[in-house]
């Protein structure tokens, strides 16, 4: 119970009257203690719409072949295009639908620190390609860093074919440089042109993919990727000459 010198010594004090926070007002501050809640719950509801999308096979091309590039930043439409035509031009129609169709699915991990929203697209990529794996919907992998990539997620086949352990780290032996296989550095892939921060960059897209290493899908149980017979035929093309 306040003293009676405390009530006579603020007699004249009244109390902060609180102020009634506009609808503008509410709403800001709603977004700042909640935006990152938001912005969890639309990476989450995007990724379990895509495994969905994806498992159902929704106004989707059944490819052939699939291949997932790992990497560090999308590489340009016009040598994914490119990619995928020249890669289809050394397979069969696996599926007999009448035309052979290659499919790349773009896994792109950089992020800006700070940049909140290039996070969640990282954040994004990471949980779709553990789909991809999970699902061994891609066979074919064209990786930036296969040696981190294999250590982290240990799906990748020998090139001799044999499936190795989780305690093996000779993971130089899993996959091969790009330019070290003829069928792949000779494909006819032109160049590419595209917007970066408001400016036109173009290149020769085999320039592009000279850095990249190209594995393939190994197998530990009953479960692999479809056509799994025309992708050993379409692997052996692509190696024909190559390095190992």
């Amino acid at each position: 119970m306040a003293s009676e010198y405390l009530k006579w010594k603020y007699r004249d004090v009244k109390p902060e009257e609180k102020r009634e926070l506009t609808p503008r007002e509410k709403r800001a501050n709603w977004w700042h203690y909640h935006k990152w809640h938001v912005g969890i719950g639309v990476i989450l509801a995007l990724s379990v719409g895509s495994i969905c999308w994806s498992a159902l096979g929704i106004g989707k091309v059944k490819p052939d072949y699939q291949v997932a590039y790992v990497g560090s930043y999308e590489l340009p439409e016009d040598t994914v295009a490119a990619l995928e035509t020249g890669l289809a031009s050394l397979g069969e129609d696996a599926n007999g639908d009448g035309t052979v169709t290659v499919v790349l699915h773009q896994y792109a991990s950089a992020s800006a620190e700070g940049d909140s929203e290039a996070a969640m697209v990282a954040y994004a990529a990471s949980t779709t390609l553990m789909a991809d794996l999970t699902d061994c919907d891609s066979y074919f992998f064209l990786l930036e860093d296969p040696d981190t990539f294999q250590k982290n997620y240990q799906v990748l086949r020998r090139l001799d074919g044999t499936l190795p352990t989780d305690l093996d780290l000779d993971y130089d032996t899993c996959y091969v440089p790009w330019t070290d296989c003829p069928a792949l550095a000779t494909l006819e892939l032109g160049s590419y042109s595209e917007n970066v921060l408001g400016e036109e960059v173009s290149g020769d897209s085999q320039e592009l993919l000279a850095g990249l290493k190209v594995a393939r899908r190994g197998f530990w149980t009953d479960r692999t990727s479809d056509h799994v017979e025309a992708c050993d035929a379409l692997w052996t093309s692509m190696l024909k000459g190559a390095k190992k």
